[in-house]
């Protein structure tokens, strides 16, 4: 073991310096936001700080003007909920599958990961024109059967939970299904074939086997479906329909908004996202000590 008063290598300082940089870049704008969001009633959106006070966290609370801030919260949380659900659920069933051959597989990955090398905005483009032409559809074949009734209340296929549901998860299933790939490609089946010579039925190993081992992973690909769509701006623009997720809200308000309301905001959504990386990676901690102590 080298002694404490070592001299570090040559090249150790300036790799510091250039690490060093590379966080303060990093994380110096969101730093400087959360801590501007504490101005006082005084404050404006740039140093130095006029007082310290709750004031702007207050005003973001009673509303940002004719933007229902808290509705786009809930959206937003509502839409992360459900394409963190998809992705899991569709990731684990596609890491199962592919543990076999299939004919046509390769072609099937490599057409499920080629939206991540896609621009994001064409994707949502491409996504709301098909939207658009689905309604076009749907209207014809309305005034076809003369059903003007539902004609004339229908509104369009576009919405959170279809059109916008669909960009996100072209965003989040294939950082998904990659992450499954991994885990499968080193899970040692010895233990499932342990549990099959046990009398276990396919679905018992699965349940008691495959399940805990594989459980931080799956909260690992839960984390990045809610966190990947809670910020998603370019993929929900043109597929979202008549509302807005809270992203896009904060998008709209940088150009009408001039308080550090707009920093609080950005503080609140922030700290959501760091609360589902703590509680992701506390249930991975938790299920890792699970699985040791039944191992045992």
């Amino acid at each position: 073991m080298d002694p404490i008063g070592a001299r570090r290598p040559s090249g150790f300082w300036p790799l510091a310096i250039v690490f060093a940089l590379f966080v303060l870049f990093l994380y110096g704008p969101m730093i400087t936001i959360f801590v501007l969001s504490f101005q006082g009633p005084e404050g404006g959106l740039t140093f130095p700080l006029r007082g310290l006070s709750l004031h702007w966290f207050h005003k973001l609370a009673d509303g940002l003007g004719t933007v229902d801030i808290g509705a786009a919260f809930r959206r937003s949380l509502m839409l992360g909920t459900v394409v963190m659900l998809f992705t899991v659920v569709l990731s684990v069933l596609a890491g199962l599958a592919f543990r076999k051959k299939l004919r046509g597989g390769h072609a099937l990955f490599f057409v499920t990961v080629a939206s991540l090398i896609m621009p994001s905005i064409i994707v949502s483009l491409g996504i709301g024109l098909q939207f658009r032409l689905l309604d076009s559809g749907i209207k014809g074949a309305l005034a076809a059967f003369e059903a003007n009734g539902a004609l004339e209340n229908y509104g369009t296929a576009l919405g959170l939970l279809s059109s916008a549901l669909g960009a996100h998860l072209t965003w989040t299933l294939p950082f998904g299904l990659l992450i499954m790939f991994a885990v499968f490609n080193r899970f040692d089946r010895a233990y499932e074939e342990a549990a099959r010579d046990l009398g276990a039925t396919p679905w018992q190993s699965f349940r008691h086997v495959v399940l805990p081992l594989i459980g931080p992973s799956i909260v690992g690909v839960g984390m990045f479906g809610f966190t990947l769509s809670w910020d998603e701006i370019a993929r929900t623009s043109q597929a979202i329909g008549d509302v807005n997720t809270l992203p896009l809200e904060l998008q709209g308000l940088t150009s009408t908004v001039t308080t550090p309301a707009i920093y609080a905001l950005g503080t609140v959504t922030t700290i959501v996202s760091f609360a589902v990386m703590a509680v992701a990676l506390g249930s991975a901690a938790w299920l890792r000590q699970r699985a040791a102590r039944q191992s045992r």
